[in-house]
C-alpha cells in the first residue's frame, strides 16, 4: 500500500513540474524554472529549432563553470542547435576557451563575434530547416572592422566585401527567419538619451537591415525599449565588464539587473516567431520577448 502511495505522488509531482514548465514557457511569468525531461513535450512543438546565446567577458572562474555547466544542462534538454558568444575577444575569449575545455560533451557549434581567423568575410553563417519552405538563417558581422574603416574616413575594400556578402546572404533566402549577430550595438545610452552610436558608422549597414527587413540584430546590449525607428528587432546581451549604463536602461531592482548580467538567452525559433527567454543562474525563466516575422518587439 505505501508503495502504491510513494509512486503516486511520484507521479502527482511529475505532472505538476511538466505544467509549470509549460506555464514558464507560454506565459512568460517570470521565476519559472527552465528544466524539463529530456524527453519531454511539454511547450515545445516537433519543429521548433532552439539555441543559445551569452555575453562573453570575464567572470570569476566559479560563476563561469556554473554559467557552462547550466548552459550545457539547457542545450541537451533543448536540443539546442549552436551557441552564440557575444565577445570582442573572438576566439580569445575566456568563456569561449573553457567552453572547449568544460563543454566537450555538447557537441555543438560555439561561435563567436569578431572575424574568425579561417574566413576573410564574415564570422559565421548558420542555416537550418525549420519547416517545408523555411529556415533560420543566423551570419555574424565583425562590427570592430567595419567601426575601424569609417572611423578612417572610407570604407576599406574588407569592411565593404562583408557588406555585399550579406546582401548577397539575404537575397539569397528570401523566405528565411534571418538574424544578423555582431558585437556593437547600433544603439546605445548616453546621458540617459536613446541614440545612435556613430551614425555614419553603422548607416551602411542599418540601410541594409531597412532594405531587407532584416529580422533580428542580436549583440551586446545597448539602448533597450527601442526597435530602430520601425528598422529590425533589437535583441542585446549584457556585458559583464560593461553593464554601468544597464541600470539606468532597465526599471527593474538591481537583484533583477544582476540577474540579467550574468544569464543567458535561450531562443526558440518556430515558422510563425521567434520566442527569447532570458535564464538566470538559478535556471529561472525572467524575461521573455515574442518577434513575429517582420514585427517590431523589442528587448
Amino acid at each position: 500500500m505505501e508503495k502504491k502511495r510513494s509512486w503516486t505522488c511520484t507521479l502527482v509531482v511529475q505532472v505538476s513540474l511538466c505544467v509549470a514548465f509549460y506555464l514558464s514557457l507560454n506565459l512568460g511569468h517570470p521565476q519559472n524554472s527552465v528544466y524539463r525531461s529530456r524527453g519531454g513535450t511539454a511547450g515545445t512543438k516537433p519543429i521548433d529549432v532552439y539555441f543559445l546565446s551569452v555575453g562573453g567577458g570575464f567572470r570569476p572562474l566559479k560563476q563561469q563553470t556554473h554559467l557552462l555547466k547550466l548552459m550545457e544542462n539547457v542545450a541537451k534538454a533543448y536540443n539546442a542547435k549552436f551557441v552564440v558568444n557575444i565577445s570582442e575577444m573572438g576566439e580569445d575569449d575566456p568563456l569561449t576557451q573553457n567552453a572547449s575545455r568544460l563543454l566537450s560533451s555538447m557537441n555543438i557549434p560555439w561561435y563567436t563575434t569578431r572575424a574568425s581567423k579561417n574566413q576573410k568575410v564574415g564570422c559565421f553563417m548558420e542555416q537550418i530547416n525549420i519547416t517545408r519552405g523555411k529556415t533560420l538563417t543566423i551570419a555574424s558581422m565583425d562590427t570592430e572592422s567595419l567601426q575601424d574603416s569609417m572611423l578612417k574616413g572610407s570604407m576599406n575594400s574588407f569592411a565593404n566585401d562583408q557588406l555585399n556578402w550579406l546582401t548577397q546572404t539575404i537575397e539569397a533566402n528570401p523566405k528565411s527567419w534571418f538574424i544578423v549577430v555582431g558585437y556593437h550595438p547600433l544603439v546605445v545610452c548616453e546621458d540617459k538619451q536613446e541614440k545612435f552610436e556613430g551614425k555614419n558608422v553603422y548607416e551602411p549597414l542599418r540601410r541594409i537591415f531597412m532594405k531587407y527587413g532584416v529580422d533580428a540584430y542580436l549583440s551586446r546590449q545597448g539602448c533597450i525599449n527601442r526597435d530602430f525607428q520601425g528598422c529590425v528587432n533589437y535583441v542585446g546581451i549584457t556585458n559583464p565588464m560593461k553593464s554601468e549604463f544597464y541600470s539606468d536602461s532597465l526599471n527593474a531592482s538591481r537583484a533583477f539587473q544582476k540577474e540579467m548580467i550574468n544569464g543567458f538567452l535561450l531562443h526558440r525559433v518556430g515558422s510563425l516567431e521567434i520566442a527569447t527567454y532570458f535564464i538566470t543562474l538559478r535556471g529561472e525563466v525572467v524575461n521573455k520577448i515574442v518577434i513575429q516575422q517582420r514585427g517590431k518587439e523589442v528587448m
